[in-house]
């Protein structure tokens, strides 16, 4: 697959850096937040070679790629400065003015801090399956050192589920992704769980401490990370800026920590009971009908990212009890969505789209991710859909009848079935594999009945080869040009400098060098754009078009150019390793100023990659990046 290619189609389709607020992506989708949807041509991003299908959520716009999805990301982020930090924030934060609903909202929040942990799951719920087999075929003692350990292997994604949620949280509301973890590290502290287990009554502060296990929880540490982000704010405004380095991450931690144990987490853990109680009441009045609602409406419940709001009691699974709903749903519905895609591949006569199904088909089958079906197939044509929804269904009711349960998290598929596997009843395997039986074929009859109604599909969108697509990479990009060092000394990544706006990468991509003499040379052919009138930072633009900021000193705007004494002025033509400017580093270092000096590429969206050069230490003789 020609991945840059196509994610230089899906770049330029989407609006590129002037549309784009920021990207993230899931296992399967590339989740963009643009600033305005309504440009974007649905019909022309689905034809791009890659792409299974498009998908309007939560203030995302979706494209569905498939487990390559990485590749089509990485590409993507070299076109142009991409955020990618926030994708996932809260929608209140994007420049969108559309208005989305509680429930969208809700919906988004919860897949946008579960998501990032799928691969940790899936990863335990295996380990949690091999558990399983392994002692029913006599290879594994149970009583043995190497249980124990795959055990704990198996069980550390679900301990530590608040620590990683903790993080993704942090990263969804903006608050200090380490305050937020210490948090969780706090509310699952060996010393608070020996209290929990212990059962006597502890205070804090004379503040009664509700005593609950808070490993393995998904909706506390969310609640908690939610009020951390207004609790950050107001220290922000009350917080001397002079002292704020100290008294911040102290107050968070003591205030946070404090209304985590005493109001908020217990809170979070009532909210979690009673939303599976509400539930499991349901089900414990009408199982059959509640079983059969949820393998019925899954596909639409994962869409709307849905089924991480049932967590508490399918993530049960894999730590204290069997779950009797969600998983079994899910092996329903991921089979049928298997076997409509395979239907569709048989009927339909357009070969990209007999490939789009088979290689969805097989995904849902063995390993359970249904996203390339949903969105490429089942969806796209409607009527497959309602046959995997009947046959979820009809098949909800049979598991409804025999109570099928699930004994670990992984996401139910064909290899995943072990965690069918009952120690106390062989009939529940049996009645797995009956209904991944029944839910394949009947949901294939049911799709080569409906039929699809396939239309007459589009050519694919000309490759560059052939039509060469307009995209910000100025023509002759591909050539790799050079930017020199501008001073001698220590280079860095542009990742360990002091100053969040250089750090971030803001004003664009590049390095930083820790100078060893004041002496700043042209690090290119070219002309002074600007000369500061403090002169502490120096903007220069190259024959070849490269935008350049060479910004001496950190905050040494404050020094108003007393150590600075420039050689070149507005608009000069310059030479490489021409002399722009003395610096006197000692007397910046003495006013207590860092010297480290960000260069830094202002116009990185025109490029595809900007890399530095592997040397630590370099002359002005040296190339300090590579401009492709």
């Amino acid at each position: 697959m020609d991945y840059v290619n196509s994610a230089k189609q899906i770049y330029k389709a989407v609006g590129e850096d002037k549309n784009i607020h920021s990207l993230i992506h899931c296992m399967t989708r590339l989740r963009f937040r643009l600033k305005d949807e309504s440009i974007v041509d649905d019909e022309a991003v689905k034809n791009i070679p890659g792409v299974v299908g498009v998908n309007h959520q939560s203030g995302q716009y979706q494209v569905i790629i498939g487990n390559d999805v990485t590749n089509y990301y990485n590409e993507i982020l070299k076109l142009g400065k991409i955020d990618t930090g926030d994708a996932s924030q809260a929608d209140e934060q994007t420049d969108s003015k559309e208005k989305v609903n509680l429930f969208n909202r809700f919906a988004n929040f919860i897949s946008s801090c579960m998501s990032p942990l799928i691969p940790a799951l899936i990863g335990g719920g295996m380990i949690k399956v091999i558990l399983i087999i392994l002692p029913l075929l006599g290879w594994l003692n149970e009583k043995g050192q190497s249980y124990a350990i795959l055990n704990i292997f198996g069980d550390a994604p679900f301990y530590f589920l608040p620590v990683m949620l903790a993080y993704t949280a942090a990263k969804y509301f903006k608050v200090t992704p380490m305050l937020a973890i210490t948090i969780a590290g706090v509310m699952i502290h060996p010393n608070f769980i020996a209290m929990v287990t212990a059962g006597k009554a502890v205070h804090f502060m004379d503040l009664p401490i509700t005593l609950v296990n808070y490993s393995s929880s998904v909706i506390p540490i969310l609640m908690v990370v939610w009020a951390m982000k207004y609790i950050e704010m107001g220290i922000d405004k009350v917080c001397p800026a002079s002292l704020k380095s100290i008294l911040k991450p102290l107050l968070v931690l003591f205030i946070t920590g404090t209304l985590a144990l005493v109001l908020i987490g217990p809170i979070g853990t009532y909210a979690g009971k009673l939303l599976s109680a509400i539930i499991l009441f349901i089900q414990s009045k009408a199982g059959w009908l509640a079983m059969a609602l949820m393998a019925a409406f899954m596909p639409l419940i994962v869409m709307t990212g849905m089924h991480w709001a049932f967590a508490p009691i399918f993530l049960a699974a894999s730590v204290a009890s069997p779950d009797t709903l969600i998983l079994p749903a899910m092996l329903a519905a991921n089979i049928a969505q298997s076997a409509a895609s395979f239907a569709v591949a048989i009927m339909t006569k357009n070969r990209n789209t007999r490939q789009i199904a088979s290689a969805a088909g097989i995904s849902a089958l063995l390993a359970g991710v249904t996203e390339p079906a949903l969105y490429g197939v089942t969806l796209k044509y409607k009527k497959p859909l309602y046959a995997a929804m009947i046959s979820g269904g009809v098949t909800g009711l049979f598991m409804g009848f025999v109570n099928l349960k699930s004994f670990a998290f992984a996401v139910p598929s064909l290899i995943s079935l072990p965690q069918f596997v009952s120690k106390t009843d062989s009939s529940n395997l049996i009645n797995a594999i009956i209904v991944l039986v029944v839910s394949f074929v009947l949901t294939f009859i049911l799709t080569f009945v409906f039929g699809i109604n396939e239309k007459p599909v589009e050519a694919a969108t000309k490759t560059e080869t052939k039509d060469q697509p307009k995209t910000t990479v100025p023509s002759g990009a591909k050539e790799t040009k050079k930017v020199y060092s501008p001073v001698k000394g220590e280079m860095i990544n542009l990742e360990s400098v002091a100053d969040d706006t250089f750090a971030q990468k803001m004003l664009g991509d590049g390095v930083a060098i820790i100078p060893e003499e004041g002496k700043i040379y042209a690090p290119f052919d070219g002309e002074v754009m600007t000369v500061f009138p403090t002169k502490h930072a120096i903007g220069l633009k190259s024959d070849n078009g490269i935008e350049l900021l060479i910004h001496i000193g950190l905050d040494t705007v404050n020094l108003k150019g007393a150590p600075f004494t420039a050689h070149v002025a507005d608009n000069d033509k310059i030479k490489k390793g021409q002399l722009l400017m003395d610096v006197d580093l000692a007397a910046i270092k003495q006013a207590g100023y860092d010297t480290t000096t960000p260069v830094i590429v202002t116009n990185t969206k025109d490029f595809v990659e900007i890399v530095s050069n592997e040397k630590t230490t370099v002359t002005n003789e040296d190339v300090a990046m590579y401009i492709i």
